[in-house]
């Protein structure tokens, strides 16, 4: 007796997880939709159906692969918070995680898609970060902003991609909490 075939929710989370194999075992530059509908026992067709590229399927991918629920340090002190999240981001790009999407951000039409995905830009965990120390008079409502909330982390994936270091040492984290964002957000 052959299996039932799949449809709906259940083919596209197999898809997707065969997704996700692939490009934990082979990155971005060895994902391919023929790899991914055989290893989720489809055919192609099913895979465009749902994703219209490699590309929208490996942001898809990447996502599930990395999501998780971050808990937003709360020490009850900026700096220690803001160079919490910056060590946190560090590990997680010096991780295999952070291979697959340099191997993602390679591709420039990837930039884009991976920004939508993001909506709040990322800046949502670093508002709350300020919103706190705001409450706590670290610091002046002025400083809430998405594009002042987020330098900090930019800063350090500027470390990544344009420098290429595979991770980024904890003296170049506290300086750039120490000699930028404090200093940033304290003047607003």
């Amino acid at each position: 007796m052959v299996g039932a075939r799949r449809r709906g929710a259940a083919l596209e989370e197999a898809i997707l997880q065969a997704a996700v194999d692939e490009l934990t075992e082979s990155g971005y530059p060895g994902l391919t939709m023929d790899r991914v509908a055989k290893r989720a026992g489809t055919n192609k067709n099913a895979v465009y159906r749902r994703w219209p590229n490699r590309a929208a399927l490996g942001i898809a991918a990447y996502h599930r692969l990395t999501a998780t629920t971050v808990e937003v340090p709360d020490t009850g002190d900026l700096r220690t918070d803001v160079l919490e999240l910056l060590r946190m981001a560090n590990r997680t790009w010096s991780s295999p995680y952070g291979e697959i999407l340099r191997g993602l951000l390679a591709d420039p039409d990837l930039l884009a898609q991976l920004g939508e995905r993001a909506a709040d830009g990322g800046s949502a965990m670093w508002l709350t970060v300020l919103g706190r120390a705001v409450a706590r008079g670290e610091v002046r409502p002025e400083a809430l902003h998405p594009r002042v909330a987020t330098v900090a982390v930019a800063l350090l994936r500027n470390e990544f991609v344009t420098r290429g270091v595979p991770n980024a040492p904890d003296e170049v984290l506290v300086e750039i909490v120490d000699e930028v964002y404090l200093p940033l957000v304290r003047s607003r």
